[in-house]
């Protein structure tokens, strides 16, 4: 199995501050985002600094981010093993680090939600490669695997049942950019979703249009089980997935009952 690395589960889109802000606006915006922190970039987005919500305790309203922030800081880079940067984090107390490329430049930020989600989440990169040379040998095709975008109400589902409980925790998760990719298969103008309906349903009910995916992009010749399944079934979209509203998730019953 292949490491993960800081780039499987780095958050690409983050908000910053830059250094002629002033401690009112980064308060305006952790009350916007409900982050606790910001990298300060400059006109060429390269790091010069982080301010925390810390830093801003006692601060006139009117002072620059520059005059208060950070200037000695952590970096990851994208090809850390992301268990080298959760030790960087645990050793010096911080609970981010912005991932830079080689001239300084900001790519993304890396959190320690992010490592315990590399531990609970059900889609990693291995598996997703794992799963793409199951069709490829059963099948005798060359599959290709991308990463992107796919459009919520283009997927068709491959269960027919979600849990309430669960989707409020993909909820959450969706708000916070906390979310893994989903994992789909695209025959032709087709995407089966393979893994991630709790988020999928999530997304859908929340209005949003796309989702960050692994799509494995197999031959329309090829047929798979799961195509049959759902024809069974009569599965042919996200609203025909069910919601069951008064019956926990399995994990979340086992752990109620464990803690009894």
């Amino acid at each position: 199995m292949s490491k993960l690395r800081v780039k499987d589960y780095m958050t690409r889109s983050v908000v910053t501050l830059s250094p002629e802000n002033t401690v009112e606006d980064a308060i305006n915006l952790i009350e916007k985002t409900g982050h606790d922190g910001f990298p300060v970039v400059d006109s060429e987005k390269k790091v010069i600094g982080y301010i925390s919500s810390i830093d801003l305790l006692k601060k006139d309203p009117s002072s620059k981010i520059k005059d208060i922030m950070a200037r000695q800081l952590y970096v990851a880079r994208e090809f850390m093993d992301l268990r080298d940067a959760a030790r960087v984090m645990f050793r010096t107390g911080h609970s981010k680090l912005p991932v830079v490329d080689e001239d300084g430049k900001l790519v993304g930020i890396i959190s320690n939600s992010d490592v315990i989600r590399s531990q609970i989440e059900r889609v990693d990169p291995s598996k997703v490669e794992k799963f793409k040379k199951t069709i490829e040998k059963v099948h005798n095709v060359e599959v290709e695997l991308k990463r992107g975008n796919v459009e919520v109400d283009r997927l068709i589902p491959t269960q027919t049942k979600v849990f309430a409980d669960e989707l409020k925790g993909r909820v959450y998760e969706i708000r916070r950019g906390l979310a893994e990719p989903i994992l789909v298969v695209k025959k032709g103008k087709r995407y089966y979703l393979i893994d991630g309906h709790h988020r999928a349903v999530a997304a859908k009910r929340m209005g949003l249009k796309h989702l960050e995916a692994y799509i494995l992009e197999v031959p329309d010749t090829v047929e798979l089980g799961v195509e049959k399944l759902i024809r069974k079934r009569g599965v042919k979209s996200l609203a025909d997935v069910e919601v069951i509203e008064n019956t926990h998730h399995p994990l979340v019953e086992i752990t109620f009952k464990n803690t009894d």
